[in-house]
């Protein structure tokens, strides 16, 4: 894997390629942008550079080779998964990331290797212990063939408070020769002392055509299905490869247009139906299948807007999009984004799943057929002022 193993990004490229030359390495990196544009592709990239007398511009047969399959003794490639995790399973997912780095084999997406579609309520994340061992214990030793040591923490969110205050105290004082690179879509969720501490670079959505082109050349697909699959894919390559290859994502595209037209018609049966099949994912998935839900919504906007030639994500679904918008002519389409992201924050924040869900159901349904305030909930200090926290009225 060298430099050109990374799509697009070339921004990116060339701003990590000159610290190379110019000899200028930061001790401290925080790769960010959205999930699947290639910054955990562009940060083994960067290390084999580093790891290689030839800087990584042509491969060799030693050092690039040992870390294609993650094996470099001076490159460690981390990512968070459950405290009961199998080591062999741990391995085995850094080993098809050193096959393909845009490859969805964390713990996070993808709890079984085995079974896309099964889920886990085992949360992933980076403890104190992993921390110590991992991180400050391997990359206290000195380099044992290249020049550097070079530690890529993938999902850098899922550091635990204390985890990363660990982790602070070494990127506080590194040892010489060492680089660490945090690769994260939610910078929002990390330490701002970590933060400060990290030369900040942003990896972009990846243009259609790029994703097209990369799922004719590295997956196989054929170019008409390609072209669709890169619009449905919003910029992210790792999301493209799974609409190719996962069934399971695309019956989840289905579920959000079922919950869609629950809401709408306030079918109270089908919504407890839905709501209880959602309900039984994992909160990562559940996660998951609201922004899916956030990406229709979205759709329905640039349809409204712009009609037949909107650059819809969900490109397959444009009948059932138009569909909607001419049913829903007085539909609050901003107030609808609005409470699905706020039902995203109450998710990951450990709120009733299942709760949250029947609310935001209900919140949808209101909005389709008028204006809204776009605020799924009112909390219980502002109910105890004087409003009635279901409803926001004066009691």
């Amino acid at each position: 894997m060298s430099w050109t193993s990374v799509i697009g990004q070339q921004r990116a490229l060339t701003a990590l390629r000159r610290t190379i030359s110019a000899d200028r390495i930061a001790h401290a990196w925080l790769f960010y942008g959205p999930e699947g544009v290639g910054k955990r592709a562009a940060a083994i990239a960067y290390g084999k550079a580093l790891l290689c007398d030839r800087g990584g511009e042509e491969e060799c047969s030693a050092c690039c080779v040992k870390v294609d399959r993650m094996v470099h003794p001076d490159l460690h490639l981390l990512m968070p998964h459950p405290s009961d995790a199998d080591p062999a399973d741990v391995a085995e997912r850094i080993r098809l990331v050193g096959q393909n780095p845009y490859a969805a084999v964390d713990f996070v997406r993808r709890p079984s290797l085995d079974d896309p579609s099964r889920s886990s309520n085992k949360q992933a994340l980076y403890t104190v212990a992993r921390v110590q061992e991992d991180m400050c214990r391997a990359m206290s030793f000195q380099a044992v063939e290249g020049g550097y040591k070079v530690a890529i923490v993938s999902d850098a969110e899922y550091l635990r408070t204390d985890a990363a205050n660990m982790f602070l105290k070494m990127l506080e004082e590194p040892p010489p020769k060492t680089v660490f690179i945090l690769a994260t879509s939610r910078p929002d969720r990390i330490l701002p002392t970590i933060l400060s501490r990290c030369r900040r670079l942003r990896f972009d959505p990846l243009p259609p055509e790029v994703i097209a082109q990369a799922l004719v050349e590295r997956e196989g697909v054929d170019p008409a299905s390609a072209a669709t699959l890169a619009r449905m894919a919003d910029g992210s390559y790792a999301a493209g490869i799974d609409l190719a290859q996962n069934e399971d994502l695309r019956a989840l595209r289905a579920l959000v247009l079922e919950f869609a037209r629950a809401a709408y018609t306030r079918n109270v049966g089908a919504i407890t139906d839905i709501v209880e099949r959602i309900g039984r994912f994992g909160r990562d998935r559940v996660g998951h299948v609201l922004e899916l839900l956030l990406r229709w919504i979205r759709d329905l906007m640039l349809y409204r807007t712009m009609g037949e030639a909107a650059p819809l994500v969900n490109v397959d679904q444009t009948r059932a999009i138009a569909d909607f918008v001419a049913a829903l002519p007085r539909a609050d389409v901003e107030a609808m984004a609005s409470v699905i992201e706020e039902a995203i924050r109450l998710v990951r924040g450990n709120v009733h799943v299942s709760l949250t869900l029947t609310v935001l159901a209900g919140a949808l349904g209101e909005a389709m057929r008028g204006p809204h305030s776009g605020a799924l909930y009112m909390p219980l200090s502002d109910a105890y002022g004087g409003k009635d926290a279901s409803l926001g009225r004066t009691g």
